[in-house]
C-alpha cells in the first residue's frame, strides 16, 4: 500500500456507494380536516346511530304504536295538551335533580338539553344506562372528572327510589283507605327470597373489592368522592332542595301525564288512585332491567288500576296513550338533539 497522502492525489476519490435503504410507500392517511378521518367518521357514525336506533325500534314496535295513535285520535286534546305539558316539565326536574346532585354550577340550558337527550337514550337502552352514559358524557366534556360524575350519577340513582317510596307511604298514610294492601303484601318467602338476593350482590361487590386488586383503588376512590360530594351538597339547601324535592317531584309529574291521559280517555279515576297505582307498580318492578321501564312497568301499572276499579280495555289505552306522549312524541326529536350535540361536539 503506497504510503503518500490521498489530499496529494490528483483528483478526490469517488465517493464509496452505499446501497439505497429500500423505500417503502408512506401509509396513506387521511389528514385531520378529511371526511374520512376516523375522527370525523366515529362522530358522524354516532351522529346517525340514535336515528337508526330509533327506526329499528319503531319496526319492532309499531303495532304499540299505531293502538295508541288510534285510541288518542278521539281523545280530548286539551287533556293530552295538559299531559304533554307533565311531560316537558319532567324533563325540567331531571335536569335540576341532575344539578342538585353537583357542587358545581352546569349552564342551564345545554344541561336541559343533554336530559332532552338522554330521554332518548333510555328509552333505546335497559337500566337507565343510556340516560347514564349521555350525562356522564356532558359532566366530563364541562370539566367534571371521571371519579365525579360517576359518583354524581350514583347518589341521583339512589335518591330518587328513597324519595319515590317516602312518596309513596306519605299516600298510604295519607289515604289508608283507598286500597286494600294485604292483598298485595308480599308472602314471607318473596320477601326471604329479596333479602337474600340483595345480600348476596352487596357480598360479592365486596369480595370483588376485596379480593381484586385493581378494582380495589378506584372503587375506594369512588366511595371517598361521592361521600365527600354528598356531604358537600347537603351543607347547600340550595342542592337539597334541588336533589330532594326534584326526586320527590319526578313520580307525581309521570302521574299527571297518566292522569291526563286518563281524563282525556274517559279513565274513572282519580288523580290520587293513578298517582298510588303507578307509585305502587313502579316499586314492584321497577327493578327490571328493561328500556325505560317499558313492559314489566306498564303490566304492573294496569294491573293496579283494574285494581283500583278501571275497565281492563280503558287502563290499557291509557297506559298506551302515556307511552306515546312520553316516548314516541319525544323520540325522534331527542334523537336528533342527541345527534346534534353529538355533531358539535357537546357529548
Amino acid at each position: 500500500m503506497s504510503s503518500l497522502p490521498l489530499s496529494d492525489l490528483p483528483g478526490s476519490l469517488p465517493a464509496t456507494a452505499t446501497p439505497a435503504p429500500a423505500t417503502t410507500a408512506p401509509a396513506t392517511r387521511a389528514p385531520a380536516g378529511s371526511p374520512f378521518a376516523p375522527a370525523r367518521l366515529t362522530r358522524h357514525a354516532l351522529t346517525l346511530l340514535p336515528l337508526l336506533l330509533v327506526g329499528g325500534w319503531a319496526a319492532a314496535d309499531w303495532r304499540t304504536f299505531h293502538d295508541g295513535a288510534t285510541q288518542l285520535a278521539s281523545a280530548d286534546p286539551w287533556w293530552l295538551l295538559s299531559g304533554l305539558f307533565f311531560t316537558c316539565m319532567g324533563w325540567v326536574v331531571a335536569a335540576v335533580v341532575r344539578q342538585g346532585a353537583l357542587p358545581e354550577r352546569l349552564p342551564p340550558g345545554p344541561l336541559l338539553a343533554s336530559q332532552f337527550a338522554a330521554g332518548a337514550a333510555n328509552h333505546v337502552l335497559p337500566a337507565s344506562i343510556g340516560a347514564h352514559a349521555v350525562t356522564l358524557r356532558f359532566l366530563q366534556n364541562h370539566g367534571i372528572s371521571l371519579a365525579r360524575g360517576t359518583a354524581s350519577l350514583a347518589l341521583y340513582s339512589l335518591v330518587k327510589p328513597i324519595a319515590k317510596t317516602a312518596v309513596l307511604l306519605g299516600f298510604l298514610v295519607a289515604f289508608p283507605d283507598l286500597l286494600h294492601l294485604g292483598e298485595l303484601v308480599p308472602n314471607r318467602r318473596t320477601l326471604v327470597l329479596v333479602a337474600v338476593g340483595v345480600t348476596a350482590a352487596l357480598a360479592t361487590a365486596g369480595i370483588l373489592a376485596a379480593a381484586v386488586r385493581p378494582l380495589r383503588r378506584p372503587l375506594v376512590c369512588f366511595v371517598r368522592t361521592a361521600l365527600t360530594d354528598a356531604r358537600i351538597l347537603h351543607t347547600r339547601p340550595s342542592r337539597v332542595l334541588a336533589l330532594w324535592g326534584g326526586a320527590a317531584a319526578t313520580p307525581l309529574l309521570q302521574a299527571s301525564v297518566i292522569a291526563s291521559v286518563g281524563f282525556a280517555l274517559g279513565l274513572p279515576l282519580s288523580w290520587t288512585q293513578v298517582t298510588l297505582a303507578l307509585l305502587l307498580a313502579s316499586t314492584a318492578v321497577g327493578a327490571v332491567p328493561a328500556p325505560g321501564g317499558i313492559g314489566p312497568v306498564d303490566a304492573a301499572l294496569v294491573f293496579m288500576m283494574v285494581t283500583f276499579g278501571a275497565p281492563m280495555g280503558l287502563a290499557a289505552a291509557t297506559v298506551i296513550g302515556y307511552r306515546v306522549l312520553t316516548v314516541w312524541v319525544p323520540l325522534l326529536p331527542g334523537a336528533l338533539v342527541l345527534s346534534i350535540m353529538v355533531q358539535r361536539k357537546m357529548l
